[in-house]
């Protein structure tokens, strides 16, 4: 069974940094894509940045290209979004997924999010 923790979140003001985390517990990490999303309130979920298994190729919203980069580290089992230039707009519960295919079926795993606000 996988699990997905995130932390890092918390209070910046507009312009500045947080760093967000995602451990991943279970088998195989590598085998998984893993991306953030983002829920504002009275809004839908959306996706915010994704990264492949193997080769890191990356994606990102067009509301956080130039701002945002997620990368993964295949040897602790984790993934990171780097926020920086922080806008209000960005204000959100952020979500770790981990998701692959497999014969028997997708598998996908949510964490339970983290709060980002970003206010003077």
């Amino acid at each position: 069974q996988v699990q997905l923790a995130e932390s890092g979140g918390g209070l910046a003001q507009p312009g500045g940094s947080l760093r967000l985390s995602c451990a991943f517990s279970g088998f195989s990490f590598s085998s998984y894509a893993m991306s953030w999303y983002r829920q504002a309130p009275g809004k839908e979920r959306e996706l915010v940045a994704s990264i492949t298994r193997i080769s890191g190729s990356t994606n990102y919203a067009d509301s956080v290209k130039g701002r945002f980069t997620i990368s993964r580290d295949n040897v602790k089992n984790t993934v990171y979004l780097q926020m920086n230039s922080l806008k209000p707009e960005d204000t959100a519960v952020y979500y770790c997924n981990a998701a692959r295919e497999a014969v028997d079926g997708p598998y996908d795993y949510w964490g339970q999010g983290t709060q980002v606000t970003v206010s003077s």
